[in-house]
């Protein structure tokens, strides 16, 4: 039970220092911009060390985007475990209006409106974003009982995850993420009709 304890508190002395240098880093970003806080401010203000910051984060962009395993998850999730009957698209869908409607609340309006002003991190939550397709395609590959994934696959998850993107800079995601998958789908169909 000693071997326990320990490990347990060492997870929450980390989690806890996870914790210090996210809210360092989010006050800084959120006060002066992304561009003009260095990392060994951010390691000042979490009373940590600069190398202590690139454990838990291996880039400065990485502290913006902290909740990244997550968002993983919930995507593979909205897929794998949707209710019978609803399609994939359906599902991806719902899924993208909710991811959204979140980034609507605080402190993820502050999150988004620093983004817009960085180009970096424009970038980095793109090709963050796309690091998904592999897993996503493995998941509906899966589902279809094929030991590798077709190219309709790979085509259907890459558009899919275009789609997301785009709906989050338009002023109507709903009315983006429905023309996006109403032209996905038509293809779509096809294949699925096709016997997949």
């Amino acid at each position: 039970m000693v071997n326990g304890t320990a490990v347990g508190r060492r997870e929450r002395k980390k989690a806890a220092t996870r914790a210090a240098i996210l809210d360092a880093a989010t006050t800084l970003f959120l006060q002066r911009g992304f561009d003009a806080v260095t990392v060994r401010e951010i390691a000042d203000k979490a009373d940590v060390s600069p190398k202590t910051v690139f454990t838990h984060f291996p880039h400065k962009e990485a502290l913006v985007f902290s909740d990244e395993d997550d968002r993983h998850e919930h995507l593979l999730a909205a897929v794998s475990t949707r209710a019978p009957g609803t399609t994939i698209s359906d599902a991806l869908k719902a899924h993208y209006l909710l991811e959204i409607a979140a980034l609507t609340s605080e402190p993820q309006r502050q999150i988004l409106a620093l983004m817009e002003q960085t180009p970096a991190l424009v970038d980095y939550a793109e090709k963050m974003w796309f690091r998904h397709e592999d897993a996503l395609v493995a998941t509906i590959t899966e589902e279809f009982g094929l030991s590798e994934p077709s190219d309709e696959i790979r085509f259907y998850v890459r558009f899919a995850l275009h789609i997301q993107l785009s709906a989050t800079r338009e002023a109507d995601p709903e009315r983006t993420i429905d023309a996006g998958f109403r032209l996905l789908d038509a293809g779509w169909t096809r294949y699925l009709e096709a016997g997949g």
